[in-house]
C-alpha cells in the first residue's frame, strides 16, 4: 500500500514543481483594469467550480459506494425518476449560468477598452480636469514603436507612464495583425493594419513590467517584446527629458526605414516625432505621393473638400453619366438614335466582341 501512496504523493508534486518556476503574472496585476479583470477570472471560475467539484467528488463516491464488493449497497433497478433531484440537478446549474452571465456581461461593459477609465483605483475616482496620456502604438516587424504627441517624441520597445495617471492607447499595426499585451496593466488588444484600436488604463505601482506581442506574426515574433515602466511624477518627468534630450528625429523617411522587419531590436530613442505620423499609418500613406484611405473614402463619397486634397483630382466630383438619358419611369423615346450612350457604339453601328 505504500508504493501507491508514494507514486500518488508523486503525481501531485511533479506539477507543482513545473509550474514553480512560473510567474503569475495576471494573477499579479498593477493596474486597476488588469485588477477587476483578474477579480472576474477568480468569481467566474469560484463560479463554476460550484458544480464542478461536487460532480468530481460524488463520482468518486458513488463508485466507492456502488462498487462490485460492497453488498450492502441499495440495489434498485426500477428506478428512474426522482423529482427532487432533477429539481436540483437543473436549478443549480441554471442559477450559476444566470449569475455568471450577468456578472460577465457587467464586466465586459465596465472594462471595454475603447470605454474611458472613471477610476484609478477602488474608492478612487479620476479626479475632474485630469488629461489622460496619450501614447500611439505601432506594431512592426519585430519591434513595438511608441509616440507621445503630448511631448513630442518617440521609443522603441521602451514605455513608461505616471502612476494613477489614466493611458489612453491608439494602436494599429504596419503590415499584419498584431496582439498588444502588458498583463498587469490590462487586457491585451489587437493591433491591425488600416484600422485604430484603443486601450485605456492605468498603473498603480511604481516597477518594471514586461510587454509582448500576444499574436504570431511572423519569424521574427518571439522577440517582439518591450518593458513597461511605472514611474512617479518626478521619474516619469526625468525620464521624458531624457528622451527628448537625444538627436534622432522620427520623420516619415525614417519611419520607412525602422519599419523594415527586423529582430531583437535594442531600445531605440527620438528626440522629435513627425506629429501626423501616426495617422499616416493608419491611412496607409507614409510614402510620399501616396493618396491616404481616408480621403479616398471620402472622395469616394463625394466630398469635394476631399478632392482638393488629392493630387490629379478634380475640385468637384464628375457626375456619373447615365446608361441613357431618360429616367426609370419614364416613356422610351421614339427613336433609339435619342437615346445617349455610354460608348462608341450606336444601334445602327453595333461594336462587335
Amino acid at each position: 500500500m505504500a508504493r501507491p501512496l508514494t507514486l500518488l504523493r508523486s503525481a501531485a508534486v511533479l506539477p507543482l514543481a513545473l509550474l514553480a518556476g512560473c510567474d503569475m503574472v495576471v494573477m499579479n496585476p498593477m493596474g486597476d483594469v488588469a485588477l477587476q479583470q483578474r477579480n472576474l477570472v477568480i468569481f467566474a471560475t469560484a463560479l463554476m467550480l460550484l458544480i464542478v467539484i461536487p460532480v468530481i467528488a460524488l463520482v468518486g463516491i458513488f463508485a466507492w459506494k456502488y462498487r462490485a464488493s460492497n453488498q450492502d449497497a441499495a440495489y434498485d433497478p426500477d428506478w428512474d425518476h426522482s423529482t427532487a433531484l432533477e429539481l436540483v440537478i437543473w436549478s443549480a446549474p441554471l442559477l450559476i449560468v444566470i449569475c455568471l452571465g450577468a456578472v460577465t456581461w457587467t464586466g465586459t461593459h465596465l472594462l471595454d477598452p475603447y470605454r474611458p477609465i472613471e477610476r484609478i483605483a477602488k474608492h478612487r475616482p479620476v479626479a475632474s480636469g485630469v488629461k489622460p496620456l496619450e501614447v500611439q502604438v505601432v506594431a512592426l516587424d519585430w519591434k513595438w514603436l511608441f509616440i507621445y504627441p503630448e511631448y513630442g517624441f518617440a521609443t522603441v520597445n521602451e514605455l513608461a507612464a505616471p502612476v494613477d495617471r489614466p493611458i489612453r492607447f491608439r494602436l494599429t499595426s504596419s503590415s499584419v495583425m498584431n496582439a498588444f499585451y502588458v498583463p498587469t496593466l490590462a487586457g491585451m488588444i489587437y493591433t491591425m493594419p488600416s484600422m485604430e484600436t484603443k486601450l485605456h488604463a492605468v498603473i498603480n505601482k511604481q516597477g518594471d513590467y514586461a510587454g509582448f506581442s500576444a499574436n504570431y506574426s511572423g519569424a521574427g515574433f518571439s522577440g517582439m517584446r518591450f518593458r513597461f515602466y511605472g514611474m512617479d511624477d518626478r521619474g516619469f518627468a526625468d525620464w521624458v527629458a531624457r528622451n527628448k534630450a537625444g538627436q534622432g528625429a522620427l520623420n516619415r523617411a525614417t519611419y520607412l526605414q525602422l519599419e523594415k522587419p527586423s529582430e531583437k531590436v535594442p531600445v531605440m530613442r527620438f528626440a522629435s516625432a513627425d506629429p501626423g505620423l501616426f495617422d499616416a499609418v493608419v491611412n496607409q500613406c507614409v510614402r510620399p505621393g501616396t493618396t491616404c484611405m481616408n480621403q479616398m473614402m471620402r472622395r469616394d463619397a463625394g466630398d469635394p473638400a476631399a478632392m482638393k486634397t488629392m493630387p490629379g483630382m478634380a475640385a468637384k466630383p464628375q457626375p456619373h453619366s447615365p446608361l441613357t438619358g431618360g429616367d426609370a419611369g419614364e416613356a422610351p423615346p421614339k427613336n433609339p438614335r435619342d437615346i445617349q450612350q455610354r460608348s462608341n457604339a450606336s444601334p445602327s453601328n453595333p461594336t462587335t466582341m
